[in-house]
């Protein structure tokens, strides 16, 4: 309750502060729009992952402006940076029982990118507060809060292999269309999520640095193949 006092005390120690929100892992927001969630096969109820934690359809436009909402209070309150992680269609549970009323004619790495590029150009607008539709307790338009470093960052979390695997894994995540949309990109690269023989290794988790080196090479590989 006290966050834009905390968030202040931060920046007078000098520390970047940093806002993350799960997008479309939403179990709160699903309780009260439960139409806009991921589905079972027959669109009948609600799809739960193993964890029995609920989705929001990456494809539903209206969610993509709650999450502009979410941004922009968190900037009103101070974060230099918004982090967005979960953003992918979901991946730990019953795939064999899920429907998207959303995304059902769209592939899901368009849809996410059409989602970060929306992301990008409503936050660019005025540093994230579109004039006339400011949150409670914002700075003007266009104005930086208080101790705020400036322009809002925006980062992005993704699963570590996208930065070698060739298509989307399922889940929409493409690193090419991730990287122009966003000042930060953060491959979770976890070396015992990788399958056994990765990079010939049988057991990844136990070549940490080579399985980190190798992922991260892989990602510089393929920015700078998109910038030339």
């Amino acid at each position: 309750p006290d966050m834009q006092d905390f968030v202040s005390e931060l920046h007078q120690k000098g520390i970047y502060a940093i806002a993350r929100i799960a997008v479309f892992q939403d179990a709160y927001f699903v309780k009260y729009r439960p139409d806009l969630a991921v589905k079972n096969l027959a669109g009948t109820a609600v799809w739960k992952d193993h964890k029995g934690i609920s989705w929001i359809d990456p494809g539903s436009k209206e969610y993509w402006d709650y999450i502009i909402l979410l941004t922009r209070q968190a900037r009103a309150i101070g974060f230099d940076e918004v982090n967005f992680d979960y953003i992918r269609f979901p991946s730990d549970g019953n795939m064999q029982d899920i429907s998207y009323p959303f995304s059902t004619t769209t592939p899901k790495a368009e849809i996410l990118r059409q989602f970060f590029s929306y992301l990008h150009n409503k936050i660019s607008e005025n540093d994230g507060t579109p004039e006339g539709d400011e949150p409670v307790g914002a700075e003007p338009a266009g104005e930086v809060p208080k101790g705020a470093s400036g322009r809002l960052k925006i980062s992005a979390d993704l699963f570590g292999m996208t930065t070698t695997a060739k298509g989307d894994m399922g889940i929409g995540q493409v690193l090419e269309n991730t990287l122009p949309y966003f000042d930060y990109v953060s491959p979770m690269v976890y070396p015992s999520h990788y399958a056994p023989y990765f990079d010939g290794f049988k057991n990844p988790e136990q070549y940490p640095y080579q399985v980190v080196q190798y992922a991260m090479q892989s990602a510089v590989t393929r920015e700078k193949a998109l910038a030339s």
